[in-house]
């Protein structure tokens, strides 16, 4: 089971947490809906590759990446989504897309959004699509100490970049709308 690293991990540093079974989810807002709290509570990890190297983003569920400011604040000129089977081996025990936001069981530095260090508790993916835990965000910095970002991310109702918006508005042969392929990002 996924989750047991994580516990014996939360177990050991004696902090407080809430391990909850839920319906799947495969997506920081799907858990956000099943555990029934905001999904600005919710941990999104994002596996990076960060100037050759594997790194975790973490932020609110209901936030997009800009991947632009994100280049920007981390002084990098090549930061991008990882593939999925570069980096599934790093985790071996979690179901892909589940991965808790804990770099240091990954070998792998913690980037996060500021704005979600200011919520309470959070909640996040343990390892599995059915298992989620929740526990205070002090304690979560304390742990992890990522290095906390305040740029790099759109928050819900942000205006989309201009580029964008621009494919958005191209038009294809029938008249319909072209949709672009950014997924959410």
């Amino acid at each position: 089971m996924p989750v047991q690293q994580l516990k014996e991990f939360l177990d050991q540093a004696g902090v407080e947490y809430m391990c909850l079974t839920h319906p799947p989810a495969y997506t920081a807002q799907e858990l956000a809906h099943h555990v029934k709290i905001a999904g600005d509570r919710v941990v999104k990890t994002v596996i990076i590759e960060l100037d050759g190297k594997m790194a975790m983003l973490v932020m609110p569920a209901t936030w997009r990446v800009r991947w632009d400011r994100l280049s920007n604040i981390l002084d990098t000129d090549f930061v991008d989504l990882a593939d999925e089977q570069e980096f599934q081996s790093r985790f071996p025990d979690c179901e892909v897309g589940a991965m808790p936001p804990f770099g240091g069981l990954f070998d792998m530095s913690v980037f996060c959004a500021e704005a979600l260090t200011e919520q309470p508790e959070i909640a996040f993916a343990a390892g599995s699509h059915t298992e989620s835990v929740h526990m205070k965000m002090a304690d979560f910095l304390e742990l992890v100490q990522p290095m906390v970002l305040n740029q790099g991310f759109n928050k819900p109702g942000a205006q989309k970049p201009a580029w964008l918006m621009k494919n958005r508005q191209r038009p294809e042969h029938s008249g319909r709308q072209r949709a672009s392929g950014m997924a959410g990002y």
